[in-house]
């Protein structure tokens, strides 16, 4: 068993990075670029980087019995206090690299969990975090915990009694199930908030970490999020009035920042927090123009949103970033293949203008033009088309109103099955022009 210590912070550790690219993977930046990123983040200093392409992974080790010895080496040379490993790691393959190297073995989900502990602020999110771990961890609590030969004696327990691990495991357990039933609460809870702001159209920023989605916010809202140039800056949602030129006031809300192979079950538990994303009218896509793997980027951001079920929302793609790009040639290879999205720099404010007209004309092609038909006595109607359409014309002829109006369809609702509401596609009566031609008057219709 390995003595090595298992606290999962890599706060003020140097750390040696290890990457392995499978055939598979798909992935065409830096191999470690994004783990070096993350590890600074969590804090950590980089003092060495190995990679290695491999077919499949070893079972024993993942890298290989010849790339354990290089690694361990490398550990020495720079005396490293912890070694990271870009891919996720079994129990098994943890338990063995540790052995083999006298010091700690993190994997990537580990960092990321890390990051999300030290940042999480509201009770919902901590909520998320905490489960996160218990159910990354649950299965690993043979390779990390140190009292696990340990044997639970007491009064009425003779003999050899239970091992310490049957007991740690069975809290883990309770406590993952107390959580999810707090975290449920919390979702249902969320659901009533945000459906509570019906009055108002939404728009939630959704993104790669970093991409510059809370910088966006500021410039769109005039409001002071936090925005730095860190991964994972902000995890809670944060919602601010915008005040949409040509449209009017909408919410606009700051969503967390998804990254490649964000562990599943983060996102299950970050459910609650993305529940502003899930439920708005529109998505606006932040990404990173300037980046040499947006369009990795952009398709690990559509895996993410695809994976919580709101892939087929309306998205307004937001290329953000471009007064950094480099290579013009990128940005166009980007545009080829999104050739509606929108170029920004939410740092300088151009091309903001561009976007609140896109948004705006987004959010109109979710309106419909009707024409109501009912009985006058139904004021609760006349209020409700007021409150949330534009009533274009009223009439009234004897006890029926009839009002055109134009409404979006998340508030026509179920109006249409009403039996004492007539609701029909709005068309405009023909307009009757009249001339004088050699004094006769003649009707004509246009």
């Amino acid at each position: 068993m390995s003595n090595t210590d298992r606290k999962q912070s890599v706060d003020s550790e140097s750390a040696v990075l290890v990457g392995v690219q499978l055939s598979d993977d798909g992935y065409h930046g830096d191999p470690l670029d994004e783990l070096t990123g993350l590890v600074q983040t969590a804090g950590a200093e980089v003092v060495g980087r190995m990679t290695q392409k491999r077919q499949a992974p070893d079972a024993a080790t993942y890298i290989g019995h010849g790339k354990v010895d290089e690694l361990q080496f490398l550990v020495e040379a720079t005396e490293a206090d912890v070694v990271i490993f870009d891919n996720d790691l079994s129990p098994a393959q943890m338990r063995n690299l540790e052995e083999a190297l006298k010091v700690k073995v993190l994997d990537r989900t580990e960092v990321i969990l890390d990051i999300f502990s030290s940042r999480a602020q509201t009770y919902e999110s901590r909520l998320a975090v905490e489960l996160a771990q218990l159910e990354y961890s649950l299965p690993r609590l043979k390779g990390m915990w140190k009292h696990l030969s340990r044997m639970k004696m007491g009064v009425g327990m003779r003999g050899p009694g239970e091992k310490q691990l049957e007991t740690d495991r069975r809290l883990a357990e309770k406590r993952i199930t107390d959580l999810r039933r707090e975290l449920e609460k919390v979702q249902r809870r969320k659901e009533r908030e945000v459906a509570g702001r019906s009055d108002r159209m939404t728009v939630s920023l959704v993104g790669y970490t970093n991409a510059g989605k809370s910088t966006l916010m500021n410039a769109l809202t005039d409001s002071h999020v936090l925005a730095e140039d860190k991964l994972f800056a902000t995890l809670d949602t944060r919602t601010r009035r915008w005040q949409l030129p040509g449209w009017g006031p909408v919410l606009l809300s700051d969503t967390v920042g998804f990254i490649r192979n964000l562990p599943h079950n983060l996102i299950a538990s970050f459910k609650a927090t993305l529940e502003e994303a899930r439920q708005a009218d529109l998505l606006i896509h932040v990404a990173d123009a300037s980046s040499p793997v947006a369009l990795d980027q952009i398709k690990a951001v559509y895996d993410v949103l695809r994976e919580l079920g709101i892939e087929e929302k309306d998205t307004l793609l937001a290329l953000n970033k471009v007064d950094q790009v480099e290579d013009p040639t990128r940005l166009q290879a980007i545009r080829q293949l999104y050739p509606s999205a929108v170029l920004i720099s939410a740092r300088t404010a151009d091309g903001l203008p561009r976007l609140a007209s896109a948004v705006s004309d987004a959010l109109s092609q979710d309106f419909l033009d009707l024409e109501f038909r009912f009985s006058v006595s139904n004021g609760r109607l006349l209020a409700y088309l007021a409150k949330y359409g534009e009533v274009i014309s009223r009439t009234f002829a004897g006890d029926h109103a009839t009002v055109h109006c134009r409404l979006s369809r998340k508030h026509l609702g179920s109006l249409r099955d009403d039996p004492e509401i007539e609701v029909h596609p709005y068309v405009a009566s023909p307009i009757v022009r009249h001339s004088v031609a050699n004094d006769d008057a003649v009707d004509e219709v246009a």
